[in-house]
């Protein structure tokens, strides 16, 4: 096993040096990072409870009908996972998680955007009214990584505090990210911070192991048990015993497995195949998925009693694109780990790697980097950012540009296709337009435009929510 961040362990001089250059607010004595706001959320819904979300909350919170929302809308127009919000510190992002009866924000249909508190959201037939309540300090923590997950970023910052409380337990936790953002490294990270650190750490990848081979691989065999199991074999739960267990890839779990994976971690024991009798096992128990298991219960390809006994604790990370802050400081510590020159690593690569999307987030950034160093020139900072995705556009007119009516008609898009395209153009750059006119003050370019000035907010949000990484 290769772990994402393994080769940048006892590199703290490198990440403590990058958070006093890049971040002013930075105290390495600690005490708060800013006045942020905290927020309220109070569903329009008999029975419904309200949601607070302070500064410091780790990761998105979600909204839904689903019993694993921390906002619960018991109604049958709310999806299971209708929202997420994440707290960015005077304001709100808030997300459609691709929901049955989608999202508005005060009337506006959005998929993403941003609110400061006073709007209403309606999900499905149910209004969320938004509340800025206070302001408080937002308590990130001063650590640059947890373990050998590395990041200064504030989204992984919010984190490092939680991960800290579930290193020292050892209860089920279920950790949730796309590709490539380090969730072994995390789960490794769990297990060496923790009370099991001097146990093995086991890593069982459901997607690595023929499908007919898996029951064997996780509860083991005896010897006959079926044509070519010619010894006895111990199953992942053994050889984990007095250790931790992380089960990558859970939700690409086979149905019928899921089952006796259920019984096996309620009942801390574990049959072989071939085998009549129970073996007691005793395993922390990680997983991992890069699946919203929510949508996989409601399609009935994953079982929600084996959802719930996994996330009895739940770790989201974010994305790279979501943690713009970490690239070069990443970038840097690839660099040095696996023995690049530091003089090589120019400051026009590292401008170019921020203007990717990096789909594959940081272990498409390590390869990046590790390709840079075996090819040297030959993998031109084209090729990097090829790899890395579209670059993000740098200005609201550099996302349509000043033909994009031309462009949408060449482009043979079906009529409402093309002229969505074109009002998301001309609303980006009118907003930026009267902005500049009246020096940013909102009250006066929303007056000048003839529009109100919460209609003319929302505009705002919902496009600097688009420009946003």
């Amino acid at each position: 096993m290769t772990p994402v961040f393994a080769p940048l362990s006892g590199r703290r001089d490198i990440l403590e040096r990058r958070m006093d250059d890049e971040d002013p607010t930075h105290d390495l004595s600690g005490g708060a990072f800013g006045v942020d706001t905290v927020f309220r959320l109070e569903p329009v819904l008999e029975g419904a409870a309200s949601l607070e979300i302070a500064p410091d909350q780790p990761g998105r919170v979600f909204v839904g009908s689903s019993d694993a929302c921390e906002l619960r809308l018991a109604d049958r127009t709310v999806s299971r996972r209708h929202l997420a919000i994440e707290h960015q510190g005077l304001r709100l992002r808030i997300e459609d998680l691709e929901s049955t009866n989608g999202v508005t924000v005060d009337g506006v249909q959005v998929t993403s955007a941003f609110v400061r508190g006073g709007e209403v959201l309606r999900l499905g037939t149910v209004d969320v009214r938004v509340h800025a309540v206070r302001s408080q300090a937002a308590q990130l923590s001063q650590a640059p990584s947890f373990g050998r997950l590395f990041g200064i970023a504030p989204a992984m910052r919010r984190l490092y505090p939680l991960l800290e409380k579930l290193a020292r337990s050892n209860v089920t936790t279920l950790i949730e990210g796309e590709t490539g953002t380090g969730k072994e490294v995390l789960a490794e990270a769990l297990h060496e911070q923790g009370q099991r650190r001097s146990g093995p750490f086991v890593v069982f990848d459901c997607t690595a192991i023929a499908p007919n081979l898996l029951e064997s691989a996780l509860f083991g065999h005896e010897r006959g048990a079926f044509t070519g199991a010619v010894n006895a074999h111990a199953g992942v739960f053994e050889r984990a015993n007095g250790g931790t267990l992380l089960i990558d890839e859970v939700g690409d779990l086979e149905t019928p497995l899921q089952a006796k994976l259920l019984r096996a971690i309620e009942r801390s024991e574990v049959c072989r195949v071939g085998g009549s009798k129970f073996i007691r096992f005793d395993v922390r128990i990680l997983a991992a998925t890069r699946r919203d298991l929510e949508k996989e219960v409601q399609a009935g390809r994953f079982r929600d009693d084996l959802f719930y006994r996994l996330a009895i604790a739940r770790v989201e990370l974010p994305p790279l694109r979501q943690r713009r802050e970490d690239i070069e400081l990443l970038a840097r510590l690839f660099w040095r780990a696996l023995g690049g020159a530091e003089d090589r690593l120019t400051p026009a690569v590292l401008q170019s790697l921020q203007q990717g999307t990096w789909p594959g987030n940081v272990r498409q950034l390590q390869n990046a980097i590790a390709r840079r160093l075996a090819l040297g020139d030959d993998a031109d900072v084209g090729a990097w950012l090829e790899q890395a995705g579209p670059a993000m556009p740098t200005s609201p007119s550099a996302a349509g540009g000043p033909d994009v009516v031309a462009r949408s008609i060449a482009q043979d898009l079906p009529y409402a296709a093309a002229k969505a395209r074109v009002l998301q153009d001309f609303e980006k750059r009118y907003l930026k337009h009267v902005l500049d006119k009246h020096q940013g003050n909102i009250s006066r370019a929303a007056a000048a435009s003839g529009i109100a000035r919460r209609y003319f907010y929302v505009l705002m949000s919902k496009h600097e929510a688009e420009e946003s990484p």
